[in-house]
Parts: structure tokens; sequence; C-alpha cells
């Protein structure tokens, strides 16, 4: 494999220990260095991963053995990071959104192929048994040509939980462009791009109150709707309808249901990599579960990374910027639709990606092979 590749991460909150879990141990790459505005956070991420070590944002993205900078930062600063990332001659993987609007998505985009560097963008979990079994089972003609389907997320907020969940309702955040991201994604590499939407959307109240931590009791602003539901018209015709939503309580819905001529699949929750895929055949005798037949076994957060670093020119990045910004290009139109009150057509296009066949953990925990 050669000497592996370097890593600098850039903002260290929560999420980052799940990317850090998997990039720490893994052969392909070598964390280098770790940076983020509140240096003690630095400090201690650094400490728990070997011969890493905590240094400026400015530093880590001009050390000499940074080759892809992972840009874990809020989404406010995804466009900043990520662009100073490409200008200094770095690849750049980013956590989602890809930006907050798409002009700032098509720049990154834009910059990273002038510099002739790769963009890749979580989420990642699409890459696991339980998206990628969905999808082989459609592309194999279990359920015939699929027709339509539901994505649907309620929960009652993240600010339930998180002890500083302001970004959240803030421009880039509410359900759609923090959760949206998953459930889209998911229904891209599904069924394919998506062609126009129809978006609606409302906000439930005006302030949040922080359920836990140092802040417990605080009331921080809501500036974004907090329910969005929208028809997304897939170019291939099939039609899904889409609700994520931080005003309800909980639901029952299966995640995603893709409806099909002779059958429906019920998939697992996209912001999982794993989960049980049921199918249900035209005057079949029930729901049962499919065998995992597709995807990384047993995957966790980061091996999107490695995917890009692995990936040739004959095998593009499988979360790749492209499909971000395809991604980005849909809730924003989404929510441009809500405030029009206005079907509107997208701008991006993207192919869906390469599928990921069934890879065993050992196998993709000690090496993936370049186009693999």
């Amino acid at each position: 494999m050669g000497d592996p590749h370097g890593i600098g991460v850039v903002g260290l909150g929560f999420i980052s220990r799940a990317y850090l879990n998997t990039l720490a141990n893994h052969p392909a790459v070598r964390v280098i260095a770790v940076a983020d505005l509140d240096a003690a956070r630095a400090d201690a991420a650094a400490a728990t991963i070997p011969g890493a070590e905590a240094v400026s944002v400015e530093r880590l993205l001009h050390h000499p053995d940074v080759a892809t900078v992972l840009n874990l930062t809020v989404p406010a600063a995804h466009a900043e990071i990520s662009g100073a990332a490409i200008d200094a001659g770095r690849n750049v993987y980013v956590e989602k959104p890809l930006t907050v609007t798409l002009p700032e998505g098509r720049s990154i985009i834009d910059r990273a192929a002038s510099a002739g560097v790769r963009a890749g963008c979580a989420p990642d979990t699409v890459l696991g048994t339980g998206t990628q079994t969905a999808r082989a089972a459609i592309d194999g003609g279990l359920i015939g040509r699929p027709l339509s389907a539901s994505a649907v997320m309620v929960t009652p907020g993240h600010e339930r939980w998180h002890p500083n969940p302001d970004f959240y309702y803030a421009p880039g955040g509410g359900p759609l462009l923090d959760m949206g991201p998953y459930y889209i994604s998911a229904l891209v590499h599904l069924l394919g791009p998506v062609r126009a939407v129809i978006g609606a959307a409302s906000q439930l109240r005006d302030t949040r109150v922080i359920g836990s931590g140092p802040r417990l009791g605080q009331r921080i602003p809501v500036e974004v709707p907090t329910h969005v539901s929208g028809v997304l018209e897939h170019a291939g015709g099939a039609l899904t309808t889409l609700t994520t939503s931080f005003d309800g309580v909980a639901t029952t819905a299966a995640p995603i249901e893709v409806h099909g001529e002779h059958g429906t699949l019920a998939v697992p929750d996209p912001n999982n990599f794993d989960g049980e895929v049921r199918h249900l055949a035209l005057d079949g005798p029930g729901w049962h579960a499919l065998e995992p037949r597709a995807g990384y076994v047993a995957a966790s957060r980061g091996i999107g990374l490695i995917d890009l670093v692995r990936a040739d020119e004959m095998r593009p990045p499988r979360a790749s910027g492209a499909v971000a910004l395809h991604v980005l290009d849909i809730m924003t139109a989404l929510l441009r639709s809500a405030a029009e009150g206005r079907r509107v057509e997208l701008t991006t296009t993207v192919e869906r990606p390469a599928p990921v066949p069934l890879t065993p953990a050992e196998d993709w925990l000690s090496a993936l092979a370049p186009g693999g």
C-alpha cells in the first residue's frame, strides 16, 4: 500500500470521536495533526492518537505531511475551511452538509477541480450494508420498476441531548440540512438523481431550551424552519415524499420505503451503516429480511474518507463532493420552493456512485485496494 495517507483534522466537536476511532487505527491513513478553536480540546484529542500533534489551523493546512483535510467544523465554517484547504493544495473531506449555500458548494467543487484535488463529503453511512443491500435488491429487479419512495425523520429536536445545539437552529441547520443529507444521499444511491422538487416548511417556535450539560435551561434562538416536507421528482421517474422534522415526538414509519411494481423494500435508518432491509413481494406471504448482499460490513464514520483516499481514475470516490453538491441543491431547492410556493427545477445532476460490493470488516479495516 505504500506510506499511509496523511490526514489533518479541523474541528474536534461531538462527531470527531467517531471519525478518529476509525481513522486512527487504519493502515491506509495516518492522522498527522488536529486543530480546533479550543486549544485544550485539540491537545486532548492529539493525546489519544499516537504521533499526532495539536497545531493551529493555518499550520495544519500547510503541514507538509497532510495530504487530506478532514473538515469537521460547524456548517457555517465548512466553506471557509474547505476552501482554504483546497487553496493549500490539499484534498478535503467535509462533514455534511457540503456548505450552507449552493453558491458556496459550487465554489468548493469548482476550486477543487481547478486545483486538481479531490473533494468528498459525508454522509458515508450510505456505503454500509443497509443502503447498499437495498440498492442491490432494486438494481437486481427484486421489486420491479421502482415507482415511488417515502423518507421520514421525526424527532423533538437535538437540544434535548446536545450540550451546545445552537448551530442546529442557525442558518445551515434545521432538520433538512442537518438530517436530510442522510436520507437524500440514500435516495440518490437507491433511485438516482433528482430533477425537480416541491416543498413546504414551518417553524413551531422561536426559541428552544437546552436540555443537558452546563448550559441546561438556557434558551437559544431558532432562525430556520424546523419542519420541512416535500416531493422529489427523480430523473428516472420515481417520486419520493420526504419529511424531516424537529417538531414531532417520534414516528413508526420506516425511515425509507421504496415501492415497485412487484414489491416494497423497507430500508433501515440511513444515519446508520447497517440495519435490516425487509422485502414484501406482491402476493407474497409477508415481510422477510434480506441477507446483507452489498456494502462495507460493520463500517463506521470515516469509511467515506478511506474510500476517497483509495479511489483512482477508474472509480471516483463514492462519498463525493459531486453527490454532496446535488444533495445540497435538492435541500436548498426544497426551502426555496417552500418560501416561493412553486415547483423548483434543480441546476445540478450527478451519476449514481459505484455500488459497494459486500466487503467484510477485516478487508476494509486492513486495506482497500485502489478502485475497490
